[in-house]
């Protein structure tokens, strides 16, 4: 069987997806042919080690013209016995077997305030339609959480046999780690996006209320510097806000070593597919302070502390009780390291392996 991928996102937040998917694969399946789509840019980011993987190189943009009418083309004549579309972005008139991974639905639900309303909108309008066509017409949809499972089934209309839930886990990452320099003694850690709907704005709001009992507290936002990340900068500017620091792009031994030097990981967000970065944190030995919305306290379980996401107070109030209980923290880690063993990258890509042979089947 010839099997493509679409892995157009392989260097994007939710590549981690994609590459630890490959990975496992080609331990997997020494039978099947697979053809990795990748950007031209991205043609060095994954190297197979499986002489049945191959990668080539494509270049249509998401929810583009091209999208819709080169790459349907593309796949008719590559015609695959399936393919795995790694998000939704698709051509919806493609009519060859395929199966879609839904990480979240926060396009169709969220608004980022650094994009121009008119077009973002227009964006929205386009991606329901593809989403609810690309759930009709896929054999098969995968979800990383038993949340987002349900949700697609609530929004999508699908029947919730269609769908399976393959969980995603966490890695540390390779190498010596290296120091990142900063300024505090103590800081409180967050990783990742700073869209409007990951909540930054609240936990700056949240911490500078906890510097009247630890003055001296950091706050650390790591994540390459983008509109919605400039929109938080200037906020907390304008409000006058002390200790926080943006770091800005960082390779992944700093970013872990800070991960390592926390004194708690935040995860402030309203809205979440599954949260990987929570449960890096864990496998630091970091305690988890996050927000109970959405999958969180699926994916988390009880080796997170939680607080109510829209209520400022709370967020100050759950890392307060963390950093002032040294018993609390510890409890949190040794939940964590727990929590980590009920995730498996290699297990994802079994299931996935799975709905691949029962698609083409």
């Amino acid at each position: 069987m010839r099997i493509a991928i679409d892995a157009r996102i392989i260097n994007s937040t939710t590549g981690r997806y994609v590459e630890r998917l490959l990975h496992y694969l080609e331990q997997i399946d020494r039978e099947n042919s697979y053809i990795v789509l990748v950007p031209t840019k991205d043609k060095d980011f994954w190297q197979p080690t499986n002489p049945h993987f191959k990668v080539e190189t494509i270049d249509f943009a998401n929810y583009s013209l091209p999208e819709q009418i080169g790459f349907k083309n593309y796949l008719d004549e590559l015609a695959p016995d399936l393919v795995h579309f790694c998000m939704p972005q698709q051509p919806v008139l493609y009519t060859g077997a395929h199966v879609t991974t839904f990480h979240d639905l926060t396009l169709l639900n969220t608004y980022n305030s650094d994009k121009n309303w008119l077009s973002y909108h227009a964006k929205q309008l386009v991606g329901r339609y593809v989403f609810r066509k690309v759930a009709q017409t896929s054999r098969h949809l995968l979800t990383p959480t038993e949340y987002t499972k349900q949700a697609v089934v609530d929004t999508l209309k699908v029947t919730p046999d269609k769908i399976t839930v393959t969980y995603e886990a966490a890695d540390k990452a390779s190498g010596t780690l290296q120091p990142f320099e900063h300024p505090f003694k103590q800081f409180i850690l967050y990783v990742g996006q700073q869209s409007d709907y990951k909540n930054i704005k609240r936990l700056g709001d949240a911490h500078q209320e906890l510097l009247k009992e630890h003055p001296d507290l950091g706050l650390i936002l790591v994540g390459k510097k983008n509109d919605s990340i400039r929109a938080n900068e200037a906020y907390f500017t304008d409000k006058g806000y002390v200790n926080i620091l943006f770091t800005d792009f960082i390779p992944d031994q700093q970013r872990d070593w800070l991960y390592s030097q926390a004194a708690a990981y935040i995860f402030p967000s309203l809205m979440e597919g599954f949260g990987l970065p929570g449960l890096e944190a864990m496998g630091y030995g970091v305690p988890v302070v996050s927000s109970n919305a959405t999958c969180l306290p699926e994916v988390y379980g009880d080796a997170a502390h939680y607080f109510n996401p829209l209520d400022t107070h709370d967020i100050a109030r759950a890392i307060e009780e963390v950093l002032a209980s040294e018993t609390l923290a510890q409890s949190l880690i040794q939940k964590g390291f727990k929590q980590l063993d009920k995730y498996s990258w290699q297990r994802m890509a079994e299931q996935t392996h799975d709905v691949y042979m029962k698609s083409i089947n």
